[in-house]
């Protein structure tokens, strides 16, 4: 329940955090904090349009799609305390509902029948094949080092007491970061600003949807961001008391968020025909992830 509220809670301001970073590099005053919140509750407030195009997949992907990050969001823990979801082997039901929120959104962009959505969608479908062998290969590597499959007991048994372990905290950081990115579409691998259909990805999925059930689509999207920084979070709250897992959990998502606006004022996208390359890439980072657990646990001679 804490973890719950926590991550929504973070959600209201995230990606506020992240324009607001945006803003202050280029020199611009920009919005405030919570207007990306301010449209999303715009968005709430008004109808939904479809096209006679579209079936009923159309209609209810959203909804379905936001209900498979609410319920994957049930699954993190908070330090000691479990979440509103907990069992052995809960990172692959974490992995695979919000697959099938993404299945949803895919056919969804699919099922308006133009040709630029499909494009879209086919990229966000090779980009999440990319990333989801990452996610496993490091899942798996602490859930070797722990020996435990599950989100909280991973977490409640993970220490770090040694500088090999400070360095696949370090590495398990930065793979989470880069997933979340790929999972968001944020820069380098998608622009979310750009307007040119082209080169988007994420964004040329969703030009038909309006009204609430965009509404829905971009706060699960700053819901998904809250997600990820609260299983960073995890990673060093341990077993730490309730007075201190929650401002390690508060300088993580405002960490977190800095990090990307930094990143996104300072990097330029990636070639589109590159970006498989680089996030296939982090399934090379996991595995050193293994090959560290390996060697702490005596497994390397």
């Amino acid at each position: 329940m804490l973890s719950f509220l926590l991550i929504v809670l973070a959600s209201l301001f995230f990606t506020g955090i992240i324009i607001r970073t945006k803003s202050i590099t280029s020199g611009r005053k920009g919005p405030g904090i919570f207007q990306p919140m301010k449209d999303v509750i715009r968005l709430f407030k008004k109808g939904a349009v479809y096209s006679k195009t579209t079936s009923i997949i159309f209609q209810v992907a959203p909804s379905i799609y936001f209900a498979s990050i609410i319920m994957a969001i049930c699954i993190i823990p908070f330090g000691q305390y479990k979440g509103f979801i907990s069992f052995e082997g809960d990172f692959v039901f974490f992995a695979y509902v919000l697959g099938a929120g993404k299945f949803f959104s895919i056919i969804s962009a699919l099922d308006t029948g133009s040709s630029f959505e499909g494009m879209g969608a086919s990229r966000e479908a090779l980009f999440s094949m990319f990333a989801e062998p990452a996610f496993f290969i490091l899942m798996g590597s602490l859930a070797l080092l722990t020996g435990h499959t599950s989100f909280h007991e991973i977490f409640a048994s993970l220490h770090f007491g040694s500088y090999i372990s400070y360095i696949l905290g370090v590495l398990a950081t930065f793979v989470f970061v880069m997933i979340a990115l790929v999972e968001n579409s944020r820069m380098p691998f998608d622009d979310p600003n750009t307007h040119l259909e082209l080169t988007m990805v994420h964004e040329v999925m969703i030009l038909d949807n309006s009204g609430f059930d965009l509404g829905m689509i971009l706060y699960g999207s700053y819901l998904k961001f809250a997600m990820y920084g609260a299983i960073i979070a995890n990673l060093f709250i341990g077993i730490a008391p309730l007075y201190l897992a929650i401002p390690i959990f508060i300088c993580t998502q405002f960490l977190f968020a800095i990090t990307i606006g930094l990143l996104e004022s300072f990097t330029a996208r990636f070639r589109m025909n590159h970006n498989a390359q680089y996030i296939l890439a982090l399934s090379s980072v996991s595995l050193l992830i293994f090959l560290g657990v390996l060697l702490m646990l005596g497994q390397l001679n």
